[in-house]
């Protein structure tokens, strides 16, 4: 047993005979090899032929390029893979927070759903009608703005936006907070119904929130509501913010302490509390109707749209997401509009949309026979610019000194041959200059 571990293992008196074993061993190996023309170096460079570099050379040596470089791809590739991981993890949790900022009005499409059978069917498919809602609560960061209703608020601006079924043109429509209209029984807050009524417009926000605004406008209007977003004013003046502001120009200076607002004449830019003060005003510009006042917020949401296609803000995300932040902070929407995946879909459709086709007018009004300080609606215009809406039909915009030439042209013509035109109404489009007003 023991010789045949001494044998095995070699003997300390004999130091040199494994040794010399070994040495003998490795020269047949190679010379084994070398007669088979076997390469027997690994795949890392190192020659597996003797100890410590006896044997073969290393043909790919520590400082050879094409190891360098093979290390260098190995290490690139990494990082790569890092760099996706935390790019996606980033996008993901951008995601989720302009996902989480959004606000769902789940009582207003459960209100709806109880008066389903007298609401108006949809005429057009893939056209969208989408209800803009400004709410003039004064509570919490809005409180400085003016006084409050309690824990009632009223609609300041209400826009009816129609996004066109082959997504070539958008019309937005304001409806006078101050028109007189018919304002259905709605059930309020506390579940109690209010009585039918023939009232301000606006006072169908106080008595029943947004469900009953927009069942008011679906009666007036016939066009049935498939969408709708409540905006607050800080959401408003943060979007002209994260814009850096929008340029416009002003033939006499503003000094107007309701609306927190003083600029001077001239060209300028507002930034977002400005911005707020300017299409807030109503006293210290033009003629001081609740009508002058909208269709100035008309011009200037149209410039804010204009700055944002023109200056590539949807194209680069850098400058997208604090956008996208302020927008989603300010919005209550309904169900089918309250995530940002829908969001994002609704503006896509609208992504080739060009600014001279997106259209801001204002239903046609005059002042209310009864009360000066009141608007009704001027008939048949009303409802003939409902039923293009409704239909899908174009309309056109053109200001209203234009406008008004053209009717002056239109009643001297006698050429009843010539095919009908598109109806056209005062307004203004996205592509108009603040500047050139």
């Amino acid at each position: 047993m023991d010789a045949d571990v001494t044998e095995s293992a070699g003997t300390p008196d004999d130091p040199d005979h494994s040794a010399a074993d070994q040495d003998g061993n490795d020269g047949e190996s190679q010379d084994r090899d070398e007669s088979q023309g076997k390469d027997r170096s690994r795949g890392d460079g190192s020659s597996q032929d003797g100890p410590e570099g006896e044997g073969r050379p290393d043909p790919l040596g520590p400082d050879d390029p094409a190891k360098r470089r093979h290390h260098w791809l190995r290490w690139s590739a990494l990082a790569a893979s890092l760099l996706v991981l935390v790019a996606a993890g980033g996008g993901w949790w951008l995601y989720r927070k302009l996902d989480g900022n959004i606000r769902t009005d789940t009582s207003a499409a459960a209100e709806l759903r109880t008066y389903e059978k007298e609401r108006p069917v949809s005429v057009v498919h893939d056209a969208e009608n989408i209800l803009l809602i400004g709410s003039d609560s004064r509570t919490g960061d809005n409180r400085k703005y003016g006084r409050s209703y309690g824990s009632s608020q009223r609609s300041d601006t209400t826009i009816l936006l129609h996004l066109a079924a082959d997504r070539k043109s958008a019309t937005a429509m304001s409806i006078p907070r101050d028109l007189m209209t018919e304002i259905p029984s709605c059930h309020q807050a506390d579940g109690k119904p209010t009585r039918k009524q023939f009232a301000q417009f606006n006072w169908a926000f106080q008595f029943g929130g947004t469900a009953c605004t927009i069942r008011t406008v679906e009666r007036m209007t016939g066009i049935r509501i498939d969408h709708h977003m409540v905006v607050d004013f800080n959401g408003f003046k943060d979007m002209v913010d994260a814009v850096h502001g929008v340029e416009i120009c002003l033939k006499e200076p503003i000094d107007d302490s309701a609306a927190h607002l003083k600029l001077r004449a001239g060209r300028q830019k507002l930034d977002g509390e400005e911005a707020l003060g300017y299409v807030r005003a109503r006293k210290s510009i033009g003629n001081g109707s609740d009508t002058d006042r909208m269709e100035r917020q008309q011009r200037f949401l149209g410039a804010l749209v204009n700055k944002m296609q023109s200056n590539g803000v949807l194209l680069n995300p850098t400058r997208l997401y604090p956008v996208l932040d302020a927008a989603t902070k300010s919005l209550t929407t309904d169900p089918g509009l309250d995530s940002l995946k829908d969001l994002y879909e609704l503006v896509r459709g609208m992504r080739n949309v060009s600014t001279e086709k997106v259209q801001f007018l204002t239903v046609p009004r005059q002042p209310y026979v009864a009360d000066a300080n009141r608007d009704e609606l001027v008939q048949p215009e009303a409802d003939k610019l409902f039923k293009r809406l409704r239909e899908d039909a174009p309309v056109a915009v053109v200001p209203a000194d234009e406008l008004e030439r053209k009717k002056r042209g239109n009643s001297d013509s006698s050429d009843s041959t010539s095919p009908t035109p598109t109806p056209t109404y005062s307004g203004s489009n996205a592509a108009t200059d603040l500047c050139e007003q």
